[in-house]
């Protein structure tokens, strides 16, 4: 019998639900090394195209760094500002889209496709799978982070070549994420994007498809 115990299998099912893109309300006391240690390791075990593992993980607590990237920020947020107008641009205002300076942890990650570790299988003929795997150690960092009570935060309106030119980053390694970390003092109940009335979240119904992209699930059968 290879299912976990209930309550392993529970907690499991509760990161996913629980997990949240935590950009406010970090609490200002470091992460301990040993724990943001074993939250990299959890990202490293990740699943990736041909055990090339493409991640790289750069750690940023300097806080004139963490300013440089937050001017970044804000230039890119002005300019997405301006692709909104009326209720929709009032709301984009009000939302906090990033805690660069008030986490005590930034994190990049970023893929090095070119890596010929793993030696290209599975590469072949779908080249975007290294970035693929990167995502899918940030899942697990994600997961791993919210049953340690750590909050994370993709901060993604930034200029990828600002960014990778500030933390020099070689041209030809991907920017994946940039991501803001740190204890938290709750995390909310629903995203914050829905409890703001910024998007709704699809039912599994409205995603599933039967055989071919063209069918929707009728909600017969095993979806």
């Amino acid at each position: 019998m290879t299912t976990y115990p209930p309550e392993e299998l529970a907690g499991v099912y509760r990161a996913i639900r629980e997990r949240r893109d935590v950009r406010s309300g970090f609490r200002p006391d470091p992460l301990p090394q040993d724990l943001v240690l074993r939250l990299l390791q959890s990202a490293h075990q990740a699943p990736s195209v041909g055990l090339m593992q493409p991640w790289r993980f750069i750690l940023i607590r300097s806080e004139e760094i963490r300013r440089a990237v937050h001017v970044i920020f804000q230039q890119a947020s002005a300019e997405e500002h301006q692709a909104y107008s009326g209720q929709r641009a009032q709301l984009y205002a009000k939302l906090t889209l990033q805690g660069i300076l008030t986490a005590p942890l930034n994190l990049c990650v970023v893929c090095d496709a070119t890596s010929s570790h793993g030696h290209s299988l599975g590469r072949h003929t779908m080249p975007e799978t290294a970035l693929y795997s990167a995502v899918c150690a940030i899942q697990n960092l994600w997961l791993a982070a919210r049953a340690e009570g750590v909050g994370i935060g993709w901060v993604s309106i930034l200029d990828p070549d600002y960014i990778k030119s500030l933390l020099k980053i070689p041209p030809s390694v991907a920017l994946v994420g940039y991501f803001c970390m740190g204890y938290v003092d709750h995390f909310a109940p629903e995203p914050e994007l829905e409890s703001v009335g910024w998007e709704r979240r699809l039912s599994l119904e409205d995603v599933l498809r039967s055989e071919t992209f063209d069918q929707p699930w009728k909600g017969t059968g095993k979806p």
